[in-house]
């Protein structure tokens, strides 16, 4: 059954305040792709704080349009779903990968970086590089290094120390 004025309306409304706050917008193709299968999808989405939104291509265009985001999804072929990340550059790319590596039926096709188009090649690209957890992870141990590194050699001479008070006293009659 069609939808009627007033539900598209409120489909592109609720498409641009998903939008609005995107970091990224990746379309993944999913024909063919088990029920049970899109709601275990959704459902690691919905924890990953991603938004899932499977709308018609000219509802779509219409909120990109509204939105100044410079993208028309009628130019992408079949049907897919727009997954919009909010918190993460690369978290809706690493999703749609993962996923796809168990689920052949669904597949990248591209996305949105930065309000411009950005292509399937550079959206699986995307999705291989590390979460903004996995950075900050990096960078906490990178600065850590040296100073742990200090202690190391600092605990190393007292260790040494000891060694040579600990032969002192085994050497010397009580």
């Amino acid at each position: 059954m069609p939808k009627s004025k007033e539900q598209k309306e409120l489909t592109v409304a609720k498409l641009k305040e998903w939008l609005a706050d995107a970091k990224a917008v990746v379309f993944a193709r999913y024909e063919k792709l088990p029920v049970k299968d899109i709601d275990a999808f959704r459902r690691l989405a919905r924890e990953q704080g991603l938004k899932v939104a499977v709308a018609k291509k000219t509802l779509l265009r219409r909120a990109f349009k509204d939105l100044g985001i410079g993208v028309d999804p009628k130019e992408l072929e079949g049907n897919f779903a727009t997954v919009i990340g909010t918190t993460d550059e690369v978290a809706a790319a690493k999703l749609v990968a993962t996923f796809a590596k168990e689920h052949e039926a669904m597949s990248i096709v591209g996305g949105v970086l930065e309000n411009k188009a950005a292509d399937r090649s550079l959206v699986i690209s995307l999705a291989k590089l590390p979460s903004k957890q996995e950075l900050l992870a990096k960078l906490v141990g990178s600065l850590n290094s040296p100073v742990s590194g200090l202690v190391n050699v600092l605990a190393g001479n007292l260790r040494g120390l000891l060694t040579v008070f600990k032969a002192i006293q085994e050497k010397k009659p009580a």
